[in-house]
């Protein structure tokens, strides 16, 4: 049953979706909501340019279901929320799922879940309570025919990211924690680009059939932004899921028409940049 609500987030044609993250503010992280901080603007800016999805936790999630008509992005709903992102880090880390979390999806018409499966160095105990979550997250989500998706997250040391998550993006690290998200029964996978983008075919592989829907990680220029994309695609990914790197745009609607061109109409660079610009006049 799951695959019924998968067929909302891809796009038909392509086969690929652009989920756009917008769940920063569940995690407490002060540099993390600067260009989200009037969430019923930002939903409506993305309705208009309208991607694939819009990745929303338990307290926004109405704002997105709350428009009316069937021509807007489907929601995936955020489901865990850590602590993992300060520097220096609290002395008490923790990592938690919402309470009757595929429920609350169900209610609000989500076509996935979505949760964390994180590597932060020297901190085991992380990694730990998200597994305990995707295992409670999986035996709801085969029971509603829910998708899960599972986002590992390959981190630096908090002290040499100099504060909030920064991608480690070691390919053998991602690779491996990939393969764990897979074999936790992932129906989808979120996962961290790799310093080296000819790598990427590694991962796709090591996930099997399992489609893999890459991240955005840092901030980074319209140009590199878009040639990253054109690569991973190629070597397979399913998807890309953007949050700061659309939603702290100066031209949101713009670099969302962009990636859309990419991911559908194969569209290349500099064609993408050229949709930014005319969007911009």
């Amino acid at each position: 049953m799951s695959q019924f609500r998968l067929n909302r987030l891809f796009n038909p044609d392509s086969g690929r979706a652009l989920d756009v993250a917008v769940d920063h503010g569940f995690f407490g992280e002060p540099s993390f909501i600067a260009g989200i901080e009037d969430m019923n603007s930002v939903v409506a800016t993305l309705v208009k340019a309208n991607p694939d999805a819009v990745q929303l936790t338990i307290g926004q999630a109405r704002i997105l279901q709350s428009f009316p008509g069937k021509q807007k992005p489907a929601l995936v709903l955020r489901t865990d929320v850590a602590n993992v992102y300060g520097n220096p880090l609290d002395e008490h880390i923790f990592s938690h799922h919402l309470p009757h979390a595929i429920e609350e999806a169900v209610r609000l018409d989500a076509v996935a879940v979505c949760a964390n499966l994180m590597h932060l160095p020297s901190r085991p105990e992380i990694r730990e309570a998200n597994i305990r979550s995707i295992m409670a997250l999986r035996e709801r989500a085969t029971q509603f025919g829910m998708p899960l998706m599972i986002e590992p997250l390959v981190m630096r040391d908090n002290a040499e990211a100099g504060g909030g998550y920064m991608v480690d993006g070691d390919t053998s690290k991602i690779v491996t924690l990939v393969r764990q998200a897979t074999e936790l029964g992932a129906d989808l996978i979120k996962a961290d680009p790799t310093d080296n983008v000819d790598d990427y075919d590694k991962v796709i592989a090591v996930a099997g059939d399992v489609p893999v829907l890459v991240r955005g990680g840092g901030r980074v220029d319209d140009r590199t932004l878009l040639e990253r994309t054109v690569a991973v695609l190629e070597r397979g990914a399913s998807g890309i899921v953007y949050g700061r790197n659309i939603v702290q745009h100066p031209n949101p609607a713009g670099i969302t028409s962009a990636l859309m061109a990419i991911l559908h109409r194969n569209a290349g660079v500099d064609e993408a940049l050229a949709l930014i610009e005319q969007s911009s006049s």
